[in-house]
């Protein structure tokens, strides 16, 4: 069963209107709501990521989903289970924490003992005072704009498991940066809905999951690195006439009317999602 198909039986089993975003949107409280998990030898390994850099990624890869709500980043709470570590593993791995969660305070959590490290992180959002995204807000005319560079994170893998050490791409990989800024000016600023999410799967991935939540098609110019993955960029689709309200961005694609296919990148076109052959996280 595929990634996809397992998220649709529990939306429809559970009648859920919260699920489609990567954060669940709790208006009436104004909060969103995202949570992960990060798991040793699925997401990590620790003879390449140090405590730091476990602490540092569980919580940013959250946080980062929170930026693509548009909210900002206020709380988290820590399910950590553990082998036996000693003491300056949990200080380097709090440590991590701390500075991956970009100003977040940690709530609380649990701890229990395991065979591996396992982390889930729950990640809440203030929505005070900023409109709200979700990837089904594209419209036709809409431009589609980002920021960053496409490829370093998958790069950096692909080094560690050669057995480099330390380059940029294996930076980026461990230790990706997020961009506050750019949720903060679009949701501060924007008055039309819009839709925004982060490159957690790809830039490809991105796209045609807000042009099939939207009903339309994404059309857009090839860029390196966009199959890759965890570069956790944010990407929105926003009316043409707020980009002046914006800095430091550059246009990867326009949103048009359905064309039958819901992203062309170039002249080759996506009609279903298994067709861009990115990662499953369970297998065929």
């Amino acid at each position: 069963m595929k990634e996809l198909d397992f998220i649709d039986i529990i939306k429809n089993q559970t009648d859920n209107v919260y699920i489609g975003d990567d954060c669940a949107y709790l208006k009436d409280f104004g909060i969103t709501v995202s949570q992960d998990n990060f798991i040793e030898d699925v997401h990590f390994k620790r003879e390449w990521a140090s405590p730091y850099d476990i602490g540092y990624k569980a919580a940013a890869v959250n946080i980062s989903d929170i930026l693509a709500s548009g909210a900002k980043p206020e709380f988290i709470s820590l399910g950590l289970s553990l082998p036996d570590v000693d003491s300056e593993f949990i200080k380097e791995f709090c440590r991590g924490v701390t500075d991956g969660s970009y100003g977040a305070k940690i709530i609380g959590g649990d701890i229990t003992g395991a065979d591996k490290i396992f982390i889930s992180i729950t990640a809440i959002g203030s929505t005070s005072e900023r409109k709200i995204s979700s990837r089904s807000h594209a419209r036709p005319g809409y431009v589609v704009i980002t920021k960053g560079e496409y490829g370093l994170s998958s790069q950096g893998l692909n080094e560690l498991s050669r057995g480099i050490k330390s380059s940029k791409a294996i930076d980026a990989h461990l230790r990706p940066k997020l961009d506050l800024k750019f949720s903060e000016a679009i949701a501060e600023n924007i008055h039309d809905n819009y839709a925004m999410m982060d490159t957690s799967d790809g830039l490809a991935d991105a796209l045609f999951k807000i042009a099939k939540s939207s009903g339309c098609t994404i059309k857009s110019k090839y860029i390196d690195g966009m199959f890759g993955a965890e570069d956790y960029h944010l990407v929105a689709a926003v009316p043409e006439n707020f980009l002046r309200r914006l800095k430091n961005f550059y246009i990867v694609a326009r949103v048009c009317e359905f064309t039958g296919a819901y992203l062309e990148i170039e002249d080759k076109k996506y009609k279903s999602y298994d067709e861009l052959n990115l990662y499953n996280h369970f297998g065929e």
